[in-house]
């Protein structure tokens, strides 16, 4: 395989369990594995490459399948926790390494939280961004989401086949600005809930935020980015990201056995406060979440003034943390 230079940072394709997964590599020593959520691609790292590199590890950012550059299996159910997990572990034999540090955003935090449940084995640590383990490391059942906020819930929603599909893809720049900054710290403020919910004759578009200018984390150059790392799939751009959504009923069904078991492996949660996520779970339903990490969470970092999208919208802080709990685990 062929390795393109990007900056310092390389791109190939590595074929793991009948998909083509692209993966950005950079750097030497222990293996650092970086998993991005929806709808996102390898480039929501692009902070960390240089300082964690800097400090000796090899860091890999993938895209996940059905995302950005890798392939797209076309049936739903390809994308259930259970073949995810089997992408980290056939990754992480691809690249030659017997361990990894996992480190999961958004969807990707659920990956990496079932990744080090069902193989520990594999996983020096891991750390969750946004989204703490959940009782069977997936999302609530879409039942309870109907019951608190209504089938315009946005997780709900993105169950219609094609319909969000073909909203999100008819303008790539306005969608990637919108979600971006709908989501994070720097949205208006207002209404107890923060959720996403789409209203009767709306899309998924209405009910988010078009900026009048891109927050200081986020640039024209970066959403150029994300557009370009979507253009292959063409209508079915963002059809992979959302069949991860049409999977969490079956994913609970799938890890019912797993309902009660910790992580036992060294753990870090990281979280902005103006998170979406966590601001639909209470303080007290978050304490109980973080037991599945007792006694191996090593930290919990939350993050003033910080949105859904926690490494892009604070760099430095995230990867001061990871830089510790890395430290942490090499001793």
């Amino acid at each position: 395989m062929t390795k393109q230079a990007y900056g310092q940072i390389a791109h190939r394709h590595v074929e793991v369990n009948g998909v083509r997964l692209h993966v950005a590599e950079q750097g030497e020593g222990p293996l650092v594995l970086l998993l991005h959520g929806f709808p996102e691609s390898w480039y929501s790292w692009r902070n960390q490459f240089a300082p964690l590199v800097e400090a000796g590890y090899r860091v890999v950012a993938v895209d996940q399948r059905g995302y950005a550059r890798s392939e797209q299996p076309e049936s739903v159910d390809a994308y259930t926790l259970f073949h995810l997990v089997g992408d980290v572990v056939g990754l992480i034999r691809a690249l030659g390494k017997e361990r990894a540090v996992l480190v999961g955003h958004d969807w990707g935090a659920p990956v990496a939280w079932t990744t080090a449940t069902l193989r520990p084995d594999l996983v020096r640590g891991v750390a969750g961004l946004s989204v703490p383990p959940l009782p069977t490391l997936s999302l609530p059942p879409l039942s309870q989401a109907r019951e608190r906020f209504g089938d315009g819930f946005y997780q709900v929603y993105f169950q219609r086949p094609g319909v969000a599909d073909a909203e999100l893809v008819q303008d790539p720049h306005a969608t990637f600005r919108r979600l971006f900054y709908s989501g994070s710290g720097d949205r208006p403020r207002g209404g107890e809930s923060q959720a996403w919910v789409v209203g009767e004759g709306q899309t998924l578009l209405d009910v988010l935020v078009e900026p009048e200018k891109l927050p200081d984390w986020l640039s024209e150059a970066d959403i150029e980015a994300f557009v370009a790392d979507y253009a292959e799939h063409g209508e079915r751009a963002f059809t992979g990201g959302l069949n991860w959504y049409r999977n969490i009923d079956r994913n609970n069904e799938l890890l019912a056995g797993l309902v009660g078991r910790p992580v036992e492996v060294p753990a870090l949660y990281v979280a902005g406060d103006q998170d979406m996520v966590t601001s639909m779970i209470p303080e007290d339903g978050m304490r109980l979440l973080l037991q599945h990490l007792t006694p191996k969470l090593y930290r919990r970092v939350t993050l003033p003034g910080v949105g859904h999208w926690t490494q892009q919208e604070s760099p430095a802080e995230v990867t001061a943390a990871l830089l510790d709990f890395l430290q942490h685990l090499d001793g």
